[in-house]
């Protein structure tokens, strides 16, 4: 990418991540935590400013609060700047067209209500990432590649299982990879290739097209790029594929969030071992982590602050997590300052930030099989009590507060 290149990032952290249940019902999805002590945002803010990519725009819609503390001016990636750097994009009423006013219905509808915005930035390039993807990558070459063949659109994408694929969206390529079709969640899926949620986009293009969108009269909302955005670019213009180098993951479901973790324990998630692009956050401001005599800590993650006394297996062990003499741990994650009490059992589960596993409780258990889905994971809210003795079957949802 030639030093005179100007290229504007959009990070789109969305809405109210739904399908993650009680773990978002009081952060956006993008605040959660990943790998102990980083945080699901700090993947692309990472891959943006890694890439020299200066002038970085934060899309959020809800819990925005919740990535505030986090995110503040940009610092830990050096985009706290007098000119350019972090600029927050919220939802506005008044000032734009009645299309480009309150909250987004999707990310095309979302880059739709700052059209104006980026068309006045004057970007030779705009590249825009979701806020919920674990990956590691180098821009420029793919900016570089992108201004050289001149396409209005570079999607990156990835490989993914057969089941994986029919939640997601498929791209269908020709000769010199340029996109034929993109098919939305299909059931029966033709391929396995899919949209990693990273998009360059010529910035006339783009404007172009969801302003054509509007003009035809969609009441609903442009949705999401792949409803009627990505189509309308690739019939009328130039949208070309490249493959993403390295691990991806969406952790968009409680089944992907800890399977995403699984792959970090086993060694497959490349993001951490990047020098070029480092993975950078704010990190917390604790004491390191202790293990104490007669603890057993087996093929874990341990962040700052925690203390040891019982058994972890294949878990991630957020700041602070206290797990006392006798309490088994295995295959969870286990947020901010969680304490299991002396004897408990937790398995399988994901337990947010300030949960009390009681002494002696159970918390889910591990599954059957090898195919993680959703309902084999145990959902507990933020600042859940377990009380002694409990029994939560796997699959449990707790909303945050509540006792059991």
């Amino acid at each position: 990418m030639r030093a005179t290149t100007r290229v504007l990032g959009v990070v789109q952290a969305g809405g109210a991540g739904s399908r993650m249940d009680v773990l978002t019902r009081e952060r956006a999805k993008p605040a959660l935590p990943f790998g102990g002590s980083h945080r699901l945002v700090d993947f692309a803010l990472s891959t943006l400013a890694g890439s020299g990519i200066t002038d970085v725009w934060l899309s959020v819609q809800y819990r925005a609060g919740s990535l505030h503390g986090h995110v503040a001016g940009g610092r830990p990636w050096d985009l706290d700047r007098t000119r350019g750097g972090l600029r927050w994009l919220v939802p506005e009423e008044g000032g734009g067209s009645p299309g480009q006013e309150g909250f987004a219905a999707g990310n095309a509808d979302d880059l739709h209500q700052y059209a104006d915005a980026i068309e006045s930035f004057g970007a030779d390039a705009v590249v825009v990432m979701s806020a919920d993807q674990v990956l590691s990558l180098d821009l420029r070459p793919v900016v570089e590649r992108h201004l050289e063949r001149g396409a209005d659109c570079t999607v990156l994408t990835t490989e993914v299982t057969r089941t994986r694929a029919r939640e997601k969206t498929l791209v269908y390529t020709g000769r010199g990879g340029r996109v034929r079709r993109v098919e939305e969640k299909p059931d029966d899926p033709a391929s396995t290739t899919i949209a990693a949620e990273v998009f360059v986009y010529r910035p006339g293009a783009l404007v172009e097209a969801v302003g054509t969108l509007r003009r035809e009269g969609v009441e609903d909302g442009l949705g999401d790029f792949s409803e009627r955005l990505l189509p309308l670019l690739v019939a009328s213009g130039t949208v070309l594929a490249e493959p993403l180098p390295g691990y991806w993951a969406d952790c968009g479901t409680p089944a992907a969030y800890l399977a995403a973790h699984r792959d970090l324990l086993a060694g497959r998630v490349d993001a951490f071992d990047e020098p070029a692009v480092p993975l950078l956050t704010r990190w917390p401001e604790r004491a390191p982590a202790r293990v104490d005599a007669g603890a057993l800590v087996e093929d874990s993650l341990l962040a700052p602050g925690c203390r040891v006394r019982g058994t972890v297996r294949r878990s991630v062990l957020g700041p602070g997590v206290v797990v006392e003499a006798g309490a088994v741990v295995e295959d969870a994650v286990l947020l901010e300052d969680v304490v299991v009490r002396r004897d408990a059992r937790v398995a399988t589960a994901v337990l947010d930030e300030r949960v009390v596993v009681g002494r002696g409780a159970r918390v889910g258990a591990r599954p059957r099989g090898t195919r993680l889905v959703d309902d084999h994971v145990t959902l507990l809210g933020r600042e859940v009590v377990v009380a002694g003795g409990a029994a939560l079957p796997p699959g449990s949802r707790l909303e945050p507060g509540a006792t059991a």
